[in-house]
C-alpha cells in the first residue's frame, strides 16, 4: 500500500505535513540527492473548476545516500526553497519503487480541492516544478527541475441555435456564453472579449468544421447568423489562453427541411 504524504498551503509557501510514513532504502548514507524524471499531468496544464477535487499524477526519481523522509515534487512560483509560493492543496506519494541501491522511482498525485481550500484568480497561469526531499536527523535538499506547468481556470460555455425546424436557405441565430471559473467566488462569471469558434457538423458525418469565428461582448455573450443548408449540429469551440482552459459547448441540432 502507498505512502501518504498530506500537506496544505500556508502563506509564505510553507507546508503543513499533516500525516507522513517513510521507507529508508537499503544502505543509506551521507551523500548528495539527485531527482531526474520528472513529469507533472503529463505534460499538460492541470484544470481547476469551482467544486471538484482535480488529480494530477505525477511520477519522478530520487537517488540519494541519505536516511530521509517526505521526497515530493511541487508547484513554485519566485523561490524553490520555503520563500517562495507553492501550490498544492494535499499530496499522495507512493512507497520507493526500488531501481537499485539509494535510487527509487515514485508515484505522486497532487490534488487540488477548490470547494475546500481558498484559492486565487492570480494563481491561474505558469508554475515552475522542483522536487525536495527531507533527511532524517534535519536538513534537505530542494532542486528546481526545468519543467513548466499552466494550472488554469475551467471554462465553460453554452449554445443555443434557432428556429428548429428551419427552412433551407433561411437564416439560423447561434447564441451563447462564455463563463469562466471565479476561484475566489467559488462560481462561473462571464468571460467576455473572447474570440470563440463556431462549428457545424453535417448528420451522418463524424467530425466539426469551424464555419466562423466570433468575438463575445463584454458581458461573454455570443451570437451570430448562418444560412440553413443542411441538417446537423451546431456547436462553439473554445481554444483557451495562459491562465483558461478550453471547452467545448454541448451541441444543438437543427432539422433543415
Amino acid at each position: 500500500m502507498g505512502k501518504k504524504v498530506w500537506r496544505a498551503v500556508v502563506a509564505g509557501g510553507a507546508a503543513v505535513v499533516f500525516t507522513g510514513v517513510v521507507a529508508v532504502p537499503a544502505g543509506a548514507a551521507e551523500g548528495g540527492v539527485s531527482f531526474t524524471r520528472a513529469q507533472v499531468n503529463g505534460g499538460k496544464p492541470i484544470v481547476i473548476g469551482v467544486s471538484n477535487e482535480v488529480a494530477a499524477p505525477t511520477s519522478f526519481r530520487m537517488a540519494t545516500t541519505h536516511e530521509w523522509k517526505y521526497p515530493a515534487v511541487f508547484l513554485y512560483r519566485g523561490n524553490a526553497d520555503p520563500t517562495g509560493d507553492r501550490l498544492w492543496h494535499a499530496i499522495e506519494t507512493s512507497d520507493c519503487i526500488k531501481v537499485s541501491t539509494g535510487v527509487c522511482d515514485f508515484n505522486e498525485t497532487m490534488y487540488f480541492d477548490p470547494s475546500v481550500w481558498d484559492m486565487h484568480n492570480s494563481e491561474a497561469g505558469a508554475w515552475k516544478v522542483a522536487a525536495e526531499v527531507s533527511f532524517q536527523g534535519g536538513g534537505g535538499d530542494t532542486d528546481d527541475e526545468g519543467l513548466t506547468v499552466y494550472v488554469k481556470r475551467n471554462s465553460r460555455l453554452t449554445v443555443n441555435a434557432s428556429p428548429e425546424p428551419v427552412a433551407k436557405g433561411r437564416t439560423i441565430t447561434v447564441t451563447g456564453k462564455v463563463t469562466r471559473a471565479n476561484w475566489e467566488t467559488r462560481k462561473y462569471a462571464s468571460y467576455g472579449g473572447r474570440l470563440v469558434s463556431l462549428q457545424f457538423k453535417p448528420a451522418g458525418a463524424t467530425s466539426y468544421t469551424t464555419v466562423k469565428k466570433v468575438y463575445a461582448n463584454g458581458s461573454g455573450d455570443l451570437r451570430t447568423t448562418v444560412k440553413a443548408s443542411q441538417t446537423g449540429a451546431w456547436r462553439w469551440a473554445y481554444y483557451g489562453n495562459t491562465t483558461t482552459g478550453p471547452s467545448t459547448s454541448a451541441i444543438d441540432n437543427v432539422v433543415v427541411k
